[in-house]
C-alpha cells in the first residue's frame, strides 16, 4: 500500500537563509531528513536490536521491509543511550570482548529492574572510580572477589558499603575443598583386603594406588618446587627467582607459598576414565596377562573409551611386581573421583545418594582431615543461607579451619583480606545474582553476532536489547 500525503512547503525570501525551503511534518510520521516514517524506523530498529545484522535483515524482507545488513546495524549505532539515572544499589561484572585478550565491565541497576545502565571498555580500576564520581549517589556495590573493583569502589565511591558476593565465596571454597580432596586422594579408596595365607608383598605402598602418576607434568612440578626453594635459601627475592628460572611472578609466589609439593600436585588431580577397569585389570595382572595391548582390546569391549598410552602409563609401576604379590590382592574396588568426592562435600546432604552417603562416611572415618573438611563446609553453608556470618561468627569459623586444615588457609587468608565486604555478604540480602545473568546475556548477544560485534556495535546492543 502507498499512501500519498499533501503538505505544505515554504520558501524563505531573505538572501542570508542558508535553507531556502523547507516542508512541514506530519507530527507521529515524518521527521526532517528521514528516508522512512517514523514508524518504519521504529520497527526495523526494534528487529536490529532483536536479531542484529544478517538475521534481522532476512526477517525485516519476510516481512515487507526490506533493508540490509549495514542498514540495520546504523539504526543500532545511532539510537540513543538510555538515561543512567539515580542509582543506590549498584552491581559490577566484567566480561570478555576476547577471552584472555580484552574484557569489558557491564553496571547493573540492582534496584531499579535490573537493566544495565552502563558498559565501559576494560576493567580498570581508575575507570571504574571515575564512573562512580559522575555518578554520585550509590550507596551498595555488588561485587565478586576481584581487586580492581574494590579499589575502584573504595577510591570512587569511599561511602558506599562493598558487597563480596555469596555465589563466588562458595565457588572459592569448593575450589579450595577440590584441591584438599587431591590433596588426601589416597584416602578415597576402599582399604584392600588381603587373603589370611596371602605373602605379602613386602611394598609398603600398594601398587595398584601409586601415590601420583609418572607424568612430565609432575616430575616438572616437583623440580620447579625443588629449584625455588633452593634459591630462597641463598637469599634471591621473590622477582629474583622469576627472573632466573624465567617463570611469572605469580607462579614463583605460588610455589613458595605453599604448604608443600604435595598440596601444588593436588591442584592437577583429575577422574580418570580407566578407574571403573582397574579391579578387572588387577585380575588379570594376577592371572598372569601383562600384554598391555590384549589388556586394552579386553577392556575396549567391557566400555572403555580412553587410548593405549593411558592404559600403559598405569601398568608399568605394575609390571614390576611379582605375579604371586598381585595374586594376594583382592580386586580393588572404584576409586571414587576427586570431583566426585569434593561434590559430596559441598552438596546438600538431602541431595546425596544413600549409597553415596555410604562411602563418604568410609572416607571421613579413614580421614580426619576430610571428616573436618565436611563439618566446616556445613558451617559456612549455614552462614550463607541464614546470613548470619557476622564478623564474630567468621573470625571463630575461620580460627578453626585455620587450626583443623592447614591447606585451607589461603583461602581464609583471602577472607580476611576482604573482611569487610565478605561480611557484608554474609550479613546482607543484596547479591549479584542479576549480574551474572546480565553477563550470561552478554554472551548470547554476542553468539547472534558470531563474535564479530564491535565494542560500540555491542554496547548498544547490551543498553537497549
Amino acid at each position: 500500500m502507498v499512501v500519498w500525503v499533501t503538505v505544505r512547503r515554504f520558501f524563505c525570501d531573505h538572501v542570508d537563509c542558508s535553507v531556502g525551503t523547507f516542508v512541514e511534518q506530519v507530527p507521529g510520521l515524518t521527521e526532517r531528513h528521514a528516508r522512512r516514517t517514523i514508524g518504519l524506523q521504529g520497527a526495523l530498529a526494534a528487529i536490529g536490536l532483536a536479531l542484529a545484522g544478517r538475521a534481522g535483515a532476512r526477517l525485516a524482507a519476510t516481512l515487507g521491509m526490506e533493508v540490509s545488513r549495514s542498514t540495520l546495524l546504523r539504526l543500532i549505532r545511532g539510537l540513543p543511550d538510555p538515561p543512567v539515572g539515580r542509582v543506590t544499589v549498584l552491581g559490577v561484572d566484567e566480561f570478555a570482548l576476547r577471552r584472555g585478550h580484552h574484557y569489558g565491565t557491564v553496571l547493573v541497576d540492582l534496584a531499579g529492574g535490573h537493566r544495565p545502565v552502563d558498559v565501559l571498555l576494560g576493567r580498570e580500576a581508575g575507570d571504574f572510580a571515575d564512573w562512580l564520581r559522575a555518578h554520585p549517589g550509590v550507596k551498595v556495590i555488588c561485587r565478586d572477589r576481584a581487586g580492581a573493583y574494590a579499589d575502584g569502589a573504595r577510591d570512587g565511591a569511599p561511602d558506599a558499603i562493598q558487597v563480596a558476593d555469596r555465589w563466588h565465596l562458595w565457588d572459592n571454597l569448593c575450589q579450595h575443598v577440590e584441591r584438599l580432596v587431591a590433596a588426601h586422594h589416597t584416602c578415597l579408596a576402599e582399604p584392600v583386603i588381603r587373603e589370611p595365607d596371602s605373602p605379602d608383598p613386602g611394598d609398603p605402598v600398594d601398587p595398584g594406588l601409586p601415590p601420583w602418576p609418572d607424568t612430565v607434568r609432575i616430575e616438572h612440578t616437583r623440580q620447579r618446587y625443588d629449584q625455588t626453594h633452593e634459591l630462597l635459601e641463598r637469599g634471591l627475592s621473590m622477582r629474583a627467582i622469576a627472573r632466573k628460572l624465567d617463570l611469572n611472578f605469580k607462579t614463583v609466589r605460588r610455589y613458595l607459598r605453599a604448604d608443600g609439593v604435595e598440596t601444588l600436585l593436588a591442584g592437577g588431580v583429575r577422574a580418570s576414565v580407566l578407574d571403573p577397569f582397574k579391579p578387572y585389570l588387577h585380575e588379570r595382572l594376577a592371572e598372569g596377562q601383562r600384554n598391555a595391548t590384549v589388556l586394552l582390546d579386553e577392556i575396549t569391549d567391557r566400555g572403555y573409551t580412553g587410548g593405549y598410552k593411558t592404559l600403559a602409563r598405569y601398568l608399568r609401576p605394575l609390571r614390576r611386581v611379582e605375579t604371586g604379590a598381585l595374586a594376594g590382592l583382592s580386586p580393588l574396588p572404584g576409586r571414587p573421583a576427586v570431583r566426585q568426592v569434593a561434590g559430596w562435600i559441598t552438596g546438600l546432604p538431602g541431595h546425596l545418594d544413600p549409597a553415596d552417603g555410604e562411602r563418604l562416611r568410609a572416607i571421613r572415618a579413614r580421614c580426619p582431615e576430610l571428616d573436618a573438611a565436611v563439618r566446616h563446609v556445613a558451617g559456612f553453608a549455614r552462614m550463607i543461607k541464614d546470613l548470619s556470618g557476622d564478623e564474630v561468627m567468621l573470625s571463630k569459623w575461620m580460627g578453626v579451619v585455620d587450626a583443623d586444615l592447614p591447606v585451607l588457609r589461603s583461602f581464609t587468608a583471602g577472607l580476611r583480606r576482604d573482611l569487610d565486604a565478605v561480611v557484608a555478604g554474609l550479613t546482607l540480602k543484596y547479591n549479584s545474582g542479576a549480574v551474572e545473568g546480565t553477563v550470561n546475556r552478554i554472551k548470547q548477544l554476542k553468539a547472534a553476532m558470531y563474535g564479530r560485534a564491535k565494542p560500540d556495535l555491542l554496547r548498544k546492543l547490551i543498553l537497549l536489547a
